[in-house]
C-alpha cells in the first residue's frame, strides 16, 4: 500500500514539475524573442533612417504606451551615455544606472532584474551603429516587464501544491483499495493451503476471476495438490500393503509355533514346524531386503560400482540360472545377442537382479508351452545406449493395470496370493536400478498375448 502511494505521489511530482519548468521556459523564450524583435527594429531604424527621429520617437516612446500587459520600456543613449529618447516612466520604473551597469559585458543577453517597486523585470542591451556608412555608435537598452508571468506561475506553483496535498490523502486510500483487491486471491490460496493436511488434500482452489497471473499459479498450485493427493493415496496403500506383506509371515510363524507347542510333538513335526519356519521367515527376509533395496535407491547418496560387462555374456548367466525353473514349467527360456559383443559400463550385480526380476516375472506369468526370449543390442541417439530386452509368450497385462505396473505392491492378480506375483516388488525394483544407471524401462503387452519389457541404459558414466 505504501509502495503505491509513494509511486504515485512520485509520478505526481514528476509529472507537475516538468510541466512547471517547461511552462517557465517556455515564457522566458517568448519574452526573450520580444526583447530581440524590438533591438533589431531599433537597430534597423538607426542605421537605414537616422534621420527620422518620428518614427524613432513612436517606436520608443509611442508604442508601450498602447500595451496594457507587458509593457516595455527603451531607452537609446548616445556614445557618451546621454539618453537620446527614452520611453516616458523607464526612469520611475527602473534604475537606469543599475540597469546600464547590468548589462554592461552582457551585449544582447536578456537577465533578470527587479523594478524600483518591486517588478519584475527581463532587460538587454545592445549596440547600434548609426548611419550607412555608420557615422557613430548608441547603445539600446530595453526591459519588459514580466510581474503577470511571474503571477501565472505562483498560481500554478499554488496549485501544484494544492494537487500533491489532495494526491497525498488519495492515493493511500486508493493504494489501500488496490493492495486489498489485489491480494485477495493470494489471501484465498492461503487460506486453501491452511485446511490442508496429509488427512485432508481433497481442497482447491478456483481461478475464476483471478488475473491470468494468479490464475495460472492457481492452476499449478491444484495441479500439484493432485501429485500430493496421489503421492499420499500411494503412501497409505503401500503403508497398508507392507503391514500385510509383513503380518502375513510373522503370523504363520507365530501361528504354526503356537499349535506345535499346545501339546508334545515327535521329532519329524518339530522338524516339519522348523522348515515351515524357516519358509516364512525367508520369505520375510527377502520382502525386507527388497524394502531396503528400495530406500537406498531412492537415497541421493546411492552410487553404482560400475565395470565394463559383456551384457550377452550377462544375459547367458541369468539363463543358465533360470533354466531349470523354466524347464519345470515348461516354457523355453533363449537368448539372442548378436555377432559383435556389446560392452557397457553397468554395475553387474545390480543390472544381473534387474533382468533377473523380469525372468522371474515371466516364469510367472507364461503358461506351459510358451517362451522367453532375451535379447540385447546398442542403440544409438543423443547418447549411445544399451537395449535388454525381455519378452515372454505370457498372459499378458490388462490395458488398465499397465500405468500402475511400477508401483510397489501393485499386483494385477489382487488375490495377494504367493503364487500370483509374490510381494509386488519386483517391477519397481527394476525401474530403481534402470533409474540409478540413468536409464529409463519400457514396457509394452498384449492381453492373452504376452509382454515385452525394455531397458535402455546409457553405454558410459559419462553418457
Amino acid at each position: 500500500m505504501v509502495g503505491y502511494a509513494l509511486a504515485g505521489l512520485a509520478l505526481i511530482l514528476l509529472a507537475t514539475s516538468s510541466l512547471y519548468l517547461v511552462l517557465r521556459s517556455e515564457l522566458e523564450k517568448s519574452t526573450d524573442l520580444f526583447l530581440g524583435d524590438k533591438l533589431h527594429v531599433v537597430r534597423t531604424m538607426l542605421r537605414e533612417r537616422p534621420d527620422d527621429w518620428d518614427a524613432l520617437r513612436e517606436e520608443i516612446e509611442l508604442e508601450s504606451a498602447a500595451r496594457r500587459y507587458q509593457q516595455f520600456y527603451i531607452c537609446l543613449l548616445d556614445r557618451e551615455g546621454n539618453p537620446l529618447l527614452t520611453t516616458p516612466g523607464m526612469a520611475e520604473q527602473l534604475d537606469l544606472a543599475q540597469l546600464a551597469r547590468q548589462t554592461r559585458g552582457h551585449t544582447e543577453r536578456a537577465l533578470s532584474m527587479k523594478g524600483m517597486r518591486g517588478q519584475s523585470f527581463r532587460v538587454a542591451s545592445a549596440a547600434a551603429l548609426v548611419g550607412s556608412p555608420p557615422t557613430s555608435k548608441d547603445t539600446i537598452e530595453i526591459a519588459i516587464d514580466v510581474s503577470q508571468s511571474e503571477k501565472l506561475l505562483a498560481r500554478y506553483r499554488l496549485s501544484f501544491w494544492l494537487v500533491l496535498a489532495g494526491a497525498s490523502m488519495v492515493f493511500p486510500l486508493a493504494g489501500h483499495q488496490i493492495a486489498r483487491h489485489g491480494i485477495r486471491p493470494v489471501e484465498e490460496m492461503a487460506t486453501t493451503a491452511q485446511h490442508i493436511s496429509s488427512t485432508n488434500l481433497r481442497e482447491r482452489i478456483r481461478p475464476e476471476g483471478y488475473p491470468t497471473e494468479l490464475a495460472s499459479l492457481a492452476v499449478t498450485f491444484n495441479r500439484m495438490l493432485d501429485r500430493l493427493e496421489e503421492s499420499f493415496d500411494r503412501i497409505s496403500r503401500f503403508s497398508a500393503d507392507i503391514a500385510h506383506d509383513l503380518r502375513t509371515p510373522v503370523n504363520n510363524i507365530r501361528g504354526e509355533a503356537e499349535v506345535t507347542l499346545a501339546r508334545a510333538r515327535t521329532v519329524d513335526e518339530y522338524r516339519d514346524t522348523l522348515e515351515s519356519c524357516l519358509e516364512e521367515a525367508v520369505r520375510l527376509s527377502e520382502l525386507i531386503s527388497d524394502l531396503l533395496f528400495l530406500a537406498r535407491a531412492e537415497s541421493p547418496l546411492a552410487h553404482l560400482h560400475r565395470e565394463r560387462v559383456d551384457v550377452g555374456e550377462l544375459l547367458d548367466g541369468v539363463r543358465d540360472y533360470y533354466e531349470a525353473p523354466a524347464a519345470e514349467s515348461g516354457i523355453a527360456l533363449t537368448t539372442v545377442v548378436g555377432s559383435e559383443p556389446v560392452v557397457a559400463e553397468l554395475d553387474r550385480t545390480l543390472v544381473q537382479r534387474a533382468v533377473g526380476n523380469l525372468v522371474s516375472n515371466a516364469v510367472a506369468h507364461t503358461p506351459s508351452g510358451g517362451s522367453i526370449v532375451l535379447r540385447t543390442a546398442l542403440g544409438t541417439g543423443e547418447a549411445s545406449t544399451v537395449c535388454i530386452e525381455v519378452s515372454d509368450t505370457g498372459f499378458g497385462i490388462p490395458p488398465e493395470a499397465m500405468p500402475k505396473v511400477f508401483d510397489r505392491f501393485f499386483r494385477v492378480d489382487t488375490s495377494r496370493s504367493q503364487a500370483s506375483g509374490g510381494t509386488g516388488l519386483g517391477l519397481a525394483i527394476v525401474q530403481s536400478i534402470v533409474q540409478l544407471h540413468g536409464g529409463k524401462t519400457e514396457i509394452a503387452s498384449t492381453l492373452g498375448q504376452g509382454t515385452r519389457v525394455t531397458l535402455r541404459l546409457p553405454v558410459s558414466a559419462a553418457a
